[in-house]
């Protein structure tokens, strides 16, 4: 197996690889002829770990394409050396994304065919490109996705968590504090939420999610995926964190937790909640709590808790 970012190439990341493009592709033994390419901006997935995994589509277009802006030449030349694949490549990356996209424009303009790779996986899902599909849409050029590989989508269906809705929220914040108001945002969508998060912050995120999710969550923690050192761990939230503060973790990691669970909240129950609560912080922070546990609306059970610690009030609707 090939990983994408085994590689000891030297960096050239602000030179244009000039050679001739020989628009073909290798398979094993076989050597195929790519068709010509419809002008526009192809938006291209690749592996995300085994070389394997790329579509016989994405080959077609990183060959025949004009030229390939892609985050690191030398990842993705790993690529296009396992299919034989020669062509054009610029780099396009956070670093110099604002100088090269007019420069690809300008191409576009020319009536070429653009191929956008990112180091591994779809474009633009928590990678450089989401500037560059901008500015091409407005310029009317087309937008031509070639779908492929995405760590978030193999995650999820090796997760085993509901996959009838899903939200994808990207990187949470490094920081804890940030981190749990994002959180506590999210606690009450109705869909499974994927997270992507790095290695060594992975038990801090694990935990915070416990503060504010609560242990009994059902949960996931994916890393590696299709690479030799592939693990899913499935676990209670609460559990998985447990796991993840007694070791460390290396490599790319995906973090799945399932949707709150359904159930309807009696308005005794609120009450005795906001009791709890009221009973240990500030009412402020008491109704926060609660709103984030229970879905009520927080004006309805400030009022609620004002007439409790009053003695009296009707309960929240």
């Amino acid at each position: 197996m090939t990983d994408l970012r085994q590689t000891d190439a030297s960096p050239d990341d602000d030179t244009i690889d000039d050679a001739p493009g020989s628009a073909t592709y290798r398979i094993d033994a076989a050597t195929f002829t790519a068709p010509r390419l419809a002008p526009g901006l192809h938006v291209v997935a690749t592996p995300i770990g085994r070389l394997a995994d790329v579509s016989l589509r994405a080959l077609e277009t990183l060959a025949g394409a004009d030229t390939i802006a892609c985050e690191d030449t030398r990842v993705t030349r790993v690529l296009l050396e396992r299919y034989g694949i020669r062509n054009r490549l610029v780099s396009y990356n956070d670093h110099n994304a604002a100088e090269r996209r007019p420069r690809l424009l300008a191409a576009l303009d020319e009536g070429k065919a653009v191929a956008l790779v990112s180091d591994a996986g779809t474009p633009l899902v928590s990678d450089p490109g989401f500037k560059l599909v901008g500015e091409v849409i407005a310029a009317g050029h087309r937008v031509i996705p070639v779908p492929g590989p995405s760590a978030m989508l193999a995650a999820l269906v090796a997760s085993g968590l509901p996959s009838d809705a899903f939200l994808f929220a990207g990187f949470l914040s490094p920081k804890s504090e940030a981190r749990r108001h994002r959180l506590e945002a999210l606690a009450r969508v109705p869909a499974t939420l994927i997270f992507y998060e790095s290695p060594h912050r992975l038990a801090d995120c694990l935990a915070d999610a416990v503060a504010v999710l609560g242990p009994e969550r059902p949960a996931a923690m994916a890393r590696e995926l299709t690479k030799t050192f592939e693990e899913i761990v499935r676990a209670p939230l609460g559990a998985l964190a447990e796991t993840f503060a007694a070791r460390s973790v290396k490599g790319e990691v995906v973090v799945v937790i399932g949707p709150p669970a359904e159930e309807t909240t009696s308005a005794a129950d609120v009450d005795a909640m906001l009791r709890a609560a009221l009973a240990r912080q500030a009412p402020g922070k008491a109704v926060a709590e609660v709103a984030r546990l229970t879905g009520f609306d927080r004006k309805a059970l400030y009022e609620r808790a004002m007439a409790l610690k009053s003695g009296g009030g009707e309960p929240p609707r």
